[in-house]
């Protein structure tokens, strides 16, 4: 039976992939094939490689496509071949995502959410301090007058921030930091930041966890930057009918932005004009110090 559905055979990296069902319809309001999102995966590989590489990679699976049952996984399946690059971490045996051959073998199994960790798999030293923005209702403006707050107050403590969509409903924002802090010490940043633009703001801005004590206020999220939590990697899909993606923004874009101008569709034509915008992040030239920060809190 496997040589019925097997339409198509890719060698990348030296590595034989069979592609099967590959017309199936895993977006259908977007129109978006299997074989649409290899195309896309290749093309945003090098991009999302760069930020997801050595990293303990969760993905989502919709084996009938997006309007169907999807499952998380984590621990590699059984059956993948063996040269999958693989990091065990509490108990876990994660895939890597380490090449585009990777990339390949997951999407044809249907992974359409790529969600990566905030540290490397053999170093539990956070990358970046990130701060995901996200709201309880539909009203983008709400997402983007937050993202230009958190911006604001990072350049006044001069801090790099870098802005992508989270390809859903928020906007995350990236630091890259120094590669010598403990999460302990950048949740105690984080909440400082966003305790402090809460303080200020009570009337849309919250970091109460609960969503039913949220109302409509716009939650921002700085305890999901832990170790082994992930976030989507960017450039990954998301299953959304739109097919939409974990787009990099610059900020002057972001006033003029929503998540469904994204999509598998129009990423790759934008990468191709704007080149990688998330590249200060994956591989940054320079790591901001939060020793100012930790050195004000710790006299509080």
């Amino acid at each position: 039976m496997a040589n019925a559905t097997k339409e198509y055979e890719l060698t990348i990296g030296g590595h034989a992939i069979s592609i099967t069902n590959p017309y199936k319809p895993l977006w259908p309001e977007a129109n978006v094939t299997k074989l649409d999102y290899l195309r896309y995966l290749l093309t945003v590989a090098p991009h999302l490689l760069r930020y997801a590489k050595d990293r303990l990679l969760t993905v989502i699976r919709y084996p009938h496509g997006i309007h169907d049952k999807h499952f998380y996984q984590k621990n590699i399946p059984e059956y993948a071949p063996s040269w999958i690059q693989t990091h065990t971490w509490e108990n876990v045996r994660y895939v890597l995502c380490n090449d585009e051959a990777t990339l390949m073998w997951m999407a044809n199994q249907a992974a359409l959410e790529w969600h990566v960790s905030f540290h490397l798999a053999a170093d539990e030293t956070p990358t970046e301090l990130v701060f995901d923005l996200d709201p309880s209702t539909e009203d983008f403006a709400v997402v983007i007058e937050a993202a230009l707050l958190v911006k604001e107050l990072l350049d006044e403590l001069r801090l790099p921030a870098f802005v992508k969509t989270s390809g859903a409903s928020g906007l995350q924002v990236y630091v890259p930091i120094e590669l010598r802090y403990t999460f302990e010490q950048t949740r105690q940043v984080g909440q400082f930041i966003a305790s402090y633009l809460v303080n200020k703001h009570p009337s849309f801005l919250t970091i109460e966890r609960m969503v039913k004590n949220r109302g409509d206020k716009l939650y921002i999220d700085y305890l999901q930057h832990w170790r082994g939590k992930t976030l989507p990697a960017p450039y990954s899909t998301r299953a959304k009918k739109g097919a939409t993606v974990s787009a990099p923004l610059l900020w002057e874009e972001v006033p003029k932005s929503h998540p469904s101008d994204y999509t598998v569709h129009t990423v790759p034509p934008r990468l191709k004009e704007k080149g990688d915008l998330f590249a200060a992040v994956s591989r940054p030239t320079t790591r901001a110090s939060l020793d100012p920060i930790l050195d004000f809190l710790r006299f509080q």
